[in-house]
């Protein structure tokens, strides 16, 4: 069985719309099929990450609220190529 690396994003107390943008520019270093899980207190990302993830192919794996924290959990997929 393959170990697919797990990689935490601290986007805690960033408002709308750092922490999407935090998650893709942490996506653009992981390779394909890592996992990110992403911490962030902005409701906004509930909205924003699963929409980005959908724009950009990669799989929502998890929604999570913990309190103020929400943690969201993504595979990361092939880079979309220009145009698509």
């Amino acid at each position: 069985m393959v170990s697919v690396s797990r990689h935490v994003l601290d986007a805690r107390n960033l408002l709308c719309p750092m922490p999407v943008i935090r998650t893709q520019q942490t996506a653009a270093t992981l390779a394909v099929g890592e996992v990110l899980e992403v911490h962030c207190t902005d409701p906004g990302a509930l909205v924003d990450i699963p929409a980005w993830c959908r724009v950009h192919g990669h799989t929502l794996l998890d929604t999570q609220t913990h309190g103020d924290e929400l943690v969201i959990t993504l595979r990361i997929a092939e880079p979309s190529r220009p145009g698509c």
